[in-house]
Parts: C-alpha cells; sequence; structure tokens
C-alpha cells in the first residue's frame, strides 16, 4: 500500500463534488476526478465508507453507492482487509484524453510551439560533434547559456550576472528543487488561491503548511490578507506568478507589488516569483509593475509557454548564495540539463522579445475568440477580459465546476476544474478555460461546454462508459 488519505483529505480534496443528479454518481465522479488530474495517485487508501459519509454528512449508504460505481468502471478495487484502494489509469497520461480527431484537451494550457523552433533546432544539432565533445553534467548550467540568460535579465533593467542563474530542466523542475533544498518540513509557505497546482503540490510533497491568499480577475491581489498572513504567520517563503496570473490572467499593480515585498521583508521570506507567463503579452497597455532587485527575491522562468512546451529548459535567477544552496541540492534531483536542450535555447533567449510578439498574435486570436464564444454561448457567466497570458478565469455562477468537467470528458473535451487550483478547497464556481488552442477549436469547445452544461444543470450525470479510465 502505498499511501492513505483520509476522510477529512478526500473530502477537502473533492471540493464541490455536488451536482443536480443522484449524489452517490456525483460523489463517484468527483473521485474519477481526482484520478484523472493525478491528485489520488494509484495504490491510494480511501477512507472507509462510514468514515467518509461523516466527513461529508451523507449517509453509509450513498458512500457505499459511490464506490461501487467507482469499483464498475475500473477507478478502485475493494481488497479484504485493506478497504478500498485507487487502481492506475489504463493509458499512460493520466489526466488527459485519448488523442483522435474528435477530442479537445484545454487541460494543458500551451501554445503550439513557435513556427521558427525546428530551424533552430536543426542549426543547434549541427554542432553535434561539439556538444558531445562535453562531459554531460553540469548541476549550473551551460556558461554560455547563463550568460544569454543574464543579458536577458539585464535588458530588463536588472543587472544580472551568470552566477545569479542556474538552468533547469522546465520550470517545474526549479520549483521542485527550491522546494525541497530552501523549506523543511511544517515551514510556511504563502501562495496565491487559485494558483498554479503543480506548485502547490511541489511545496506539499516537502511537508510544507500551505497558506492562500486571494487573487481574483477583477479585483486583483488580498493585500489586507497578505499583509496579515506575513504578519501572524511568518512564512518562510512566498510563491508568486504577478504577471499574467495563472490561471486568473491578472497581472499586480505597484500597491500591489509593495505590499508583498514590505511584507516579506518584515517578515524574513523569500519571495519566489514564476514568471513563465510573464512575456505572454496581448495588448496590455503599458509594462507591468517591477519588483525590485533584492536578494531575498528568487525568479523562475522557463521557455515552455513562450517556444514549446517540449523544450524542457527553465532557470532561476537569485542571489549568488541561493544558487550554490540549490546547485549542491539538485544531484539528489538530477545531474543537470540535456546539452541539445541548452544550446537550442541559447540561440532562443536572445531572441525572446521577437518570439514574445509572435505568441501574443496567437494568443489574441484565441482569446478574441474563446470569450466571443462564451458570451454569446453563456450570457449568465462572468467572463473576465484579460490582456495576456494563457487562459480566462470563468464564473459559471454555481458551485459545479466538478460535475461540468467530468461530463465535458464524456463527451470527448478535457479541461479542469476550478478546485484544481485551490489552496485551501473552494473555487468550484469557477472553470480555467485556456485559449492556446485554434480559434475554431475554442469554438467547437464551447459547443460542447453548451450541452454538458445543459446536462447538468438537468440533473443528468455522466454517461456511463465500460472503460471510462482509458476513453476520457
Amino acid at each position: 500500500m502505498d499511501s492513505r488519505i483520509s476522510a477529512r483529505a478526500l473530502a477537502a480534496a473533492l471540493g464541490g463534488w455536488r451536482g443536480s443528479g443522484p449524489a452517490y454518481e456525483a460523489l463517484a465522479d468527483g473521485v474519477r476526478l481526482l484520478c484523472l488530474d493525478n491528485r489520488l495517485a494509484p495504490s491510494t487508501a480511501l477512507p472507509a465508507e462510514r468514515e467518509l459519509a461523516a466527513a461529508l454528512s451523507l449517509s453509509r449508504t450513498t458512500v457505499a453507492a459511490a464506490y461501487r460505481s467507482l469499483r464498475e468502471t475500473g477507478h478502485i478495487a475493494s481488497l479484504r482487509g485493506s478497504g478500498s484502494v485507487t487502481l492506475p489509469l489504463r493509458r499512460s497520461d493520466p489526466g488527459r484524453l485519448d488523442a483522435d480527431a474528435d477530442s479537445i484537451d484545454l487541460q494543458q494550457a500551451s501554445p503550439a510551439a513557435w513556427p521558427g523552433l525546428p530551424a533552430v533546432i536543426a542549426e543547434a544539432a549541427a554542432q553535434a560533434p561539439a556538444l558531445v565533445s562535453r562531459i554531460g553534467y553540469d548541476v549550473v548550467g551551460d556558461p554560455t547559456l547563463r550568460a544569454a540568460i543574464a543579458d536577458h535579465y539585464a535588458d530588463r533593467g536588472l543587472a544580472t550576472s551568470p552566477d545569479q542563474i542556474l538552468v533547469t530542466t522546465g520550470a517545474q523542475s526549479a520549483i521542485h528543487l527550491i522546494a525541497s533544498v530552501l523549506i523543511g518540513r511544517a515551514d510556511r509557505v504563502m501562495l496565491e488561491t487559485p494558483t498554479y497546482p503543480h506548485a502547490a503540490d511541489a511545496f506539499r510533497r516537502v511537508g510544507a503548511r500551505l497558506i492562500g491568499v486571494p487573487v481574483d480577475s477583477d479585483d486583483g491581489w488580498d493585500v489586507e490578507r497578505a499583509e496579515q498572513s506575513f504578519a501572524r504567520a511568518l512564512p518562510s517563503l512566498a510563491y508568486l506568478m504577478p504577471d499574467f496570473h495563472n490561471p486568473t490572467g491578472r497581472s499586480m499593480d505597484e500597491r500591489e507589488v509593495d505590499a508583498f515585498v514590505s511584507g516579506a521583508r518584515s517578515a524574513g521570506t523569500l519571495l519566489v516569483l514564476d514568471e513563465t507567463t510573464g512575456q505572454l503579452d496581448i495588448d496590455r497597455q503599458g509594462d507591468a509593475a517591477p519588483f525590485p532587485d533584492d536578494e531575498r527575491i528568487i525568479r523562475v522562468a522557463s521557455l515552455g509557454k513562450t517556444v514549446w512546451g517540449g523544450l524542457r529548459v527553465g532557470w532561476v535567477r537569485a542571489a549568488p548564495d541561493i544558487i550554490r544552496r540549490l546547485a549542491s541540492g539538485r544531484p539528489v534531483h538530477d545531474l543537470g540539463t540535456p546539452e541539445l536542450e541548452q544550446a537550442i535555447a541559447t540561440r532562443l533567449v536572445p531572441r525572446l522579445d521577437e518570439i514574445a510578439r509572435q505568441r501574443g498574435e496567437l494568443l489574441r486570436a484565441g482569446r478574441d475568440a474563446l470569450r466571443t464564444a462564451l458570451i454569446d454561448t453563456f450570457p449568465e457567466w462572468d467572463v473576465p477580459r484579460v490582456s495576456g497570458g494563457v487562459s480566462v478565469w470563468v464564473g459559471i455562477g454555481e458551485p459545479l465546476s466538478t460535475p461540468l468537467v467530468m461530463n465535458a470528458r464524456s463527451r470527448g473535451l478535457a479541461l479542469s476544474a476550478g478546485s484544481r487550483f485551490a489552496v485551501e478547497g473552494g473555487h468550484d464556481r469557477r472553470l480555467r478555460v485556456p485559449f492556446t488552442a485554434p480559434p475554431a477549436t475554442l469554438e467547437r469547445a464551447v459547443e460542447i461546454l453548451r450541452a454538458a452544461w445543459d446536462d447538468v444543470r438537468g440533473g443528468r450525470t455522466v454517461p456511463a462508459r465500460e472503460d471510462f479510465a482509458t476513453v476520457v
């Protein structure tokens, strides 16, 4: 048995699982979604029926029926003496649809590859003899790439030396490294809620205690809550996406920046700024409010959103002593970033401003098509306007995000429920809808959402499938 989840923890993870249909099937769908999103790992022991019934204020009969439904679709197995455990999904990539002509995957909020990338890859590959002459193990990163990244920051007004840069295998790798090296068990970590879920997972994995600070598409960051959290909790670290925040698309203004910087300084908190979406500007008027160059600020970025999700190159910019600590702790995770990817990145980083302009045009088309379709199809929904980033944080008015996502999956549309982005539960009245796909695809996705919404509002559940895990 790999792990166990308590009834209280499962109830919190389920969030707004209740739809308007049968309670047992809505509960089963909520557990299915946790499995599909990989929030419930395979071989996780589920709470006993009586315990979960008490935590959810349900009858034991309802929970028993939900578990029976999950057994029928192959999501759990009940073992004598061990209770019920989750089963591995019968496909390689939990949470994504099988690739076919009719399915639409909007879980991964990442644009298609920059069109100029194949030529850059070919150019880097032509230098293969020089690349393979290197030892290939370097936990800090190629000096030429580090210098290029330092110049990129200098062009933004942040004087940077290469010894302030550590190259990683993507931003997520950088976040995991920061969490494992700089955070100890029971340390407090402040995050926005909603937030990038894999960042929250990284801090939970090292045993951190998470503190949520609300952020909203319209009202921005809850500065008062942040100030109170800094003063009372004294967090060791705060993780923020200050520019084109994922999922809300919001960017910090000067007042918000000042509040977080002041609070971090007074509490002795490290500020981790995730800048992976920061260059995805569509039509913002003016630059984002800048954070100062401070030794307690750690910046994380990557080429995943700007160039291509398959190019696993990211980096950390921090004070040299923090870089040395991260480099010393890195061999536990990996032994460096692949040389070919670094050679490709070295050619791309000086062109990031040019690439970002092209991405802005691509994202504008998707954003405008999606927003128009959503407003026309769902006049009752709150569809905020964003000036950059990768998604809109849609208000659906009712706590039906989980059943809506499950119903849409059965129709071939993969999305992430609002609760996936919550730090402490909630966001069941929200849905993240990326606009990184082509406009025609996004318009078709909205049509599917309409049918799924009508189903959920009408009390109908997800159609039963013999092999649900394989199809959705």
